[in-house]
């Protein structure tokens, strides 16, 4: 009985770590391994011939891969499972690199060996996903984005300047890269930004809205749009944000200042201490009310009227 339930134990934690197995890495066909069809005959035959030609010079090992996706899992992940396992660069000398493009996913990844780390480092890896091969896979060319890409690679171990490979980019490149957020997955930036966006947005609205509190809001929040969009768009899509931001909060508030609803929220606030303001409730009162004036104070006792007293006229 107890070899029974032993070899049971064994066999659901087999298959419990079997749910945890990420994406599958493939066979090492050759130095262009295209699984996912995305390169032509003529491109996975050049670079073959572009990659031997640069290991017989450098002996530096560099492999392609391009998979349909990554099924959820991180391409950092993957990318080290497939280096580790296919064993790339010269051993004792760790000049391996491998260029992963998942297309499904959008995501693709350069893996440098720690021999050519100090060369091809980790900002040069990202000028050239960035620069080189992003722009031409948003376009659907990934024949060229590759080839290109595998160029640059190879060009920078080999000691040239990078920033000669950059195209110069056109104004709507320009204002697209502008909000290039870190490496994250898309639906994670979509849901991420989503709750931040949602978050300060209500608080703006709040602040641009409601008479008292906007000013306060307004140098309040900035901190907030200054950095979470950061986590989503990228420092420089932030700093739009940003700019967008101080010049939009006080030209609304201004607007909103001179409208009949406003003014009447303000009156009310101010002989009433609460408002109504698109179906939101806002009040000023507490628990008491205080008055000082020269070191005295007067608060009301919590007494009711009998409806008592006098008028008159004139």
């Amino acid at each position: 009985m107890k070899m029974i339930r032993r070899f049971s134990l064994i066999i659901l934690i087999l298959l419990t770590g079997s749910l945890f197995v990420g994406t599958d890495v493939p066979y090492l066909s050759g130095r262009v391994n295209d699984y996912a069809q995305i390169l032509s005959s003529s491109t996975r035959q050049s670079l073959t011939a572009l990659l031997k030609a640069h290991e017989d010079q450098t002996t530096n090992q560099i492999a392609i891969l391009t998979i349909p996706t990554l099924e959820g899992e991180p391409i950092e992940d993957y990318a080290i499972r497939v280096f580790d396992e296919w064993k790339l660069g010269q051993k004792g000398k760790d000049n391996g690199i491998l260029i992963i493009v998942a297309p499904e996913d959008r995501r693709l990844r350069i893996e440098v060996g720690y021999g050519l780390e100090p060369v091809l480092t980790d900002g040069t890896a990202g000028q050239i996903i960035q620069n080189i091969m992003t722009p031409k896979f948003k376009k659907g060319d990934f024949d060229g984005g590759v080839t290109d890409g595998a160029k640059a690679v190879m060009a920078v171990v080999e000691g040239s300047d990078l920033s000669e490979m950059i195209p110069e980019l056109n104004p709507l490149d320009k204002v697209e890269s502008a909000f290039d957020g870190p490496e994250m997955p898309l639906k994670e930036r979509i849901l991420i930004g989503a709750f931040i966006f949602t978050i300060i947005g209500i608080f703006t609205l709040t602040g641009i809205t409601t008479p008292g509190v906007g000013w306060f809001l307004y140098f309040f929040l900035i901190p907030f749009w200054a950095m979470f969009p950061i986590f989503i768009i990228g420092v420089r899509g932030a700093f739009i944000c940003l700019v967008t931001y101080l010049i939009v909060f006080p030209v609304a508030k201004l607007i909103c200042m001179h409208t009949k609803w406003y003014k009447k929220a303000k009156k009310d606030l101010k002989r009433k201490g609460r408002a109504s303001i698109g179906g939101f409730r806002f009040s000023t009162r507490s628990s008491g009310r205080s008055w000082s004036s020269g070191g005295s104070s007067f608060s009301g006792g919590g007494g009711s009227s009998g409806g008592g007293g006098a008028s008159g006229s004139w």
